[in-house]
């Protein structure tokens, strides 16, 4: 479903996804499938959402961002791609970030340009990523640090030692150089 009072100009928009009021999608925008854009959102042309994406309100995604698929996108999350911003002077290309598979993104939170956030990771809300969060990291404050490790579904894994920690199947993963590994 397309809102009659959201503007979209790429045909390339997944089955399912719906598109909410006061949206704006650009030509070059790929979405994937079973996608809720909320109202006040922006994409650009060099943006590739994949199947079930959600993307909150007052959220605007910027040349060089690609969010794959499951990942949650909460509101007024503020994502960047230029390091050295100014008026009418632009970059020869911009910086990539990746939202990796099944990862969430809380309230308010700023991405920086360049970054890559790991698959099942979650940012807390207002957090400001600076660097890479490794996958299935709970990372939060400013500027956002890992404090803990996830399942799938988003619930900590129980800290077994300072280095193992268990996840909701049982099984053993071991922290090692600032990731988290199946052991």
């Amino acid at each position: 479903m397309i809102h009659p009072l959201a503007e979209v100009h790429s045909d390339k928009i997944g089955q399912n996804t719906d598109v909410w009021q006061f949206s704006i999608i650009l030509k070059g925008a790929i979405i994937g499938a079973n996608c809720n854009i909320n109202c006040h959102t922006f994409i650009e042309n060099e943006v590739i959402l994949g199947d079930n994406v959600t993307i909150k309100s007052g959220v605007y995604l910027w040349d060089g961002i690609t969010i794959e698929s499951d990942v949650f996108v909460g509101p007024n999350v503020t994502f960047t791609n230029d390091p050295y911003p100014r008026s009418k002077i632009y970059p020869k290309s911009f910086q990539k970030t990746l939202i990796s598979h099944g990862a969430s993104i809380g309230a308010a939170a700023t991405i920086l340009g360049g970054v890559k956030i790991g698959s099942y990771s979650m940012v807390g809300a207002n957090a400001l990523v600076t660097k890479d969060i490794p996958s299935r990291g709970l990372a939060i404050g400013n500027p956002a640090k890992v404090i803990g490790w996830l399942n799938e579904d988003g619930t900590k894994m129980k800290r077994i030692d300072t280095k193992l920690f268990q996840d909701n199947r049982g099984q053993i993963w071991n922290l090692q150089d600032d990731k988290i590994e199946l052991k």
